[in-house]
């Protein structure tokens, strides 16, 4: 429990960045990026932090170990699915899938249509003393299974490619731990849900 709640605050700190702050210029990050313009300003409102271990991360081509998993919802809708990489290298090693517009198959699967990586590393630039991660545009997919309401998530699965042909895949995979659920602030739903 007490390496979670370190990794936890690293995690917040990305997130709150990538969601909050707009996008500098790439530095010579191992990973370049291209850094579409600076989206709206936009605060977490509600973060979850999975247990359990990663069997696949794949960062353009290279394979790590995770620490921990997150799920972070931004008011006006963007979901990053966070991923603390055991980089041995690098302790600020942060990989997102971020998309908008999720839908809900069922009370116990939810799909993600993930449209960029946000790619973090010690190598990034700083803002407020916070690492800004360097957006990469990107198609692909993220798929949960479970349910934050209920606290219980089985697995996350993740596949995208970026403009520039890398591969980024997750499988996480949860230890039956109950999810962490943290609402920061009210905000209307942007899932789409098909039960309602």
């Amino acid at each position: 429990m007490r390496l979670r709640r370190p990794v936890l605050a690293a995690a917040l700190m990305v997130l709150s960045t990538a969601l909050a702050s707009p996008c500098l210029a790439e530095s010579s990050a191992p990973i370049r990026a291209n850094n579409p313009p600076a989206q709206q300003n936009s605060f977490i409102d509600l973060l979850a932090l999975m247990s359990g271990h990663c069997k696949t991360l794949k960062v353009a081509g290279r394979t790590y170990a995770c620490k921990t998993v997150a799920y972070a919802h931004g008011e006006k809708g963007r979901v990053n699915f966070a991923v603390a990489v055991d980089d041995p290298t690098d302790a600020n090693h942060v990989v997102s899938f971020s998309g908008e517009n999720g839908k809900r198959a069922d009370d116990n699967s939810y799909e993600l249509p993930v449209d960029r990586m946000l790619l973090n590393s010690k190598d990034r630039p700083k803002v407020d003393g916070l690492p800004v991660p360097a957006e990469q545009t990107s198609t692909g997919t993220c798929r949960q299974t479970g349910n934050f309401a209920a606290r219980k998530v089985k697995d996350v699965t993740c596949s995208a490619t970026d403009n520039q042909g890398r591969t980024y895949e997750l499988l996480f995979v949860s230890d039956g731990t109950p999810v962490s659920v943290r609402r920061i602030r009210q905000s209307a739903p942007s899932i789409q849900d098909p039960f309602k």
